[in-house]
């Protein structure tokens, strides 16, 4: 396929259509410059370069600083910076949202990828910086990218149910859910959910898709901060390893993960999993320090066909046809 010139290239500044998910925890300068330098847009997640986590706000928002100024001294290339959108719509912005955002602009990104529920207001700042907004609704309905893309969302997220960390609440696979969404609205749609190889990038396009957001396949990559152990359980699993260890999360099986999974089932358990997972360390544990019996890897329904450890432009040019 020839991807220079298409809308998606043209509006992200970027040469090929393809985006590296901001995954908690497992991103880094490193990582990201490379997905950028390979002709894509790497994306800093929260807590991107560092192994521990501060409750202080004025620290959180320094801290991306400084990783930010890493990934400008590897690339000259565009890149991307996560945004959590936890309000509703017309919601005022919350103090931390708007500092995260100025931060963001005084070191010079414009490219925004914000996910959860669009707002009128953090739109408006990010536009007000001259910023390109990449939003992913975390259920994805037609009302919900109609609403994003009314309020400013230059390239909409469509993600099915076959995807790794927090899932969609409704299990409508990906190969449903892209078509819908590209018939819903006018600007481009990026397809996620389970695309680990050239097929999967393909099936995307057919689909509609002018663009594919991809995480688990870039966590088995050199570059990517993802403990050695964790890569390796990764290429060594498949669909039938993996289990729900929260209504709305799942992981390939770890001592913790059959913890929690039993605890999913478990009809008289009171406990919030989700808030439960967070209070433990989110992906911390397992994913970047490979601590296995107190942590669990998240990944997508995919993963069989993960097989190897490539770099990041090795990886780009497999899934892009290129190689």
């Amino acid at each position: 396929m020839v991807y220079e010139g298409s809308r998606l290239v043209e509006i992200l500044n970027i040469k090929y259509p393809l985006i590296q998910a901001p995954m908690s925890w497992v991103t880094d300068a490193r990582l990201v410059s490379a997905v950028s330098e390979a002709g894509g847009l790497g994306v800093l997640g929260p807590n991107a370069g560092y192994r521990t986590l501060t409750t202080d706000p004025k620290e959180t928002i320094e801290r991306m600083r400084s990783e930010i100024r890493k990934v400008r001294a590897l690339t000259d290339k565009p890149f991307g910076l996560n945004v959590l959108l936890m309000g509703m719509g017309d919601d005022p912005l919350d103090e931390f949202t708007t500092n995260w955002i100025t931060m963001a602009a005084e070191e010079g990104v414009t490219h925004f990828v914000s996910v959860g529920n669009a707002s009128k207001h953090a739109f408006g700042l990010m536009k007000e910086f001259g910023g390109t907004i990449i939003h992913r609704p975390l259920t994805p309905t037609v009302a919900k990218m109609r609403e994003a893309e009314a309020l400013g969302a230059d390239v909409l997220v469509a993600t099915g149910y076959d995807e790794g960390g927090v899932i969609p609440a409704s299990a409508l696979g990906t190969f449903t859910v892209v078509p819908t969404m590209v018939d819903a609205v006018s600007v481009p749609v990026l397809a996620t959910g389970g695309i680990n190889d050239r097929r999967g990038v393909k099936a995307a396009f057919a689909l509609g898709a002018e663009g594919v957001y991809i995480g688990t396949r870039f966590i088995v990559t050199q570059e990517s901060p993802a403990a050695h152990n964790v890569k390796n359980t990764i290429i060594t699993s498949g669909y039938t390893d993996m289990q729900f260890v929260s209504p709305l999360q799942r992981s390939i099986r770890t001592p913790m993960a059959d913890r929690l999974a039993a605890l999913n089932v478990d009809k008289e358990n009171t406990l919030d999993l989700d808030r439960e997972i967070s209070r433990l360390g989110g992906l911390r544990p397992g994913m970047l320090e490979g601590n296995m019996d107190e942590g669990i890897v998240s990944v997508n329904t995919g993963i069989d066909i993960i097989k190897s450890n490539p770099t990041v432009k090795e990886l780009i040019d497999q899934l892009l046809g290129l190689d």
